[in-house]
């Protein structure tokens, strides 16, 4: 069964390649959706999967890369949009 949780990430996450990051472990775990910075500072992830794998992206999400710090994950549940048929990063803005 597939479900949709969107993530929202703070902390010193831009500029530390963190929507890279989180790009590579979407794709290994099989998950679609997006990652993109957002104005404030944050980061944003919205992944298509199953619970299970899904919770494992968000352990990988709160490890951050090396130099990556982060504070918060913020999980909301999300409408499954099946335009998304892989994992991408968007840009910025």
């Amino acid at each position: 069964m597939k479900i949709a949780r969107k993530y929202l990430v703070s902390g010193r996450v831009q500029g530390v390649g963190f929507r890279f990051f989180a790009e590579h472990w979407a794709t290994q775990l099989g998950l679609s959706g997006y990652v993109k910075n957002c104005w404030d500072g944050t980061v944003e992830a919205y992944a298509i999967g199953n619970p299970a794998t899904l919770e494992e992206f968000k352990a990988r999400l709160a490890e951050g890369p090396r130099s990556a710090r982060v504070d918060n994950i913020q999980e909301s549940e999300e409408q499954v949009n099946n335009r998304y048929k892989r994992f991408v990063v968007e840009s910025d803005w």
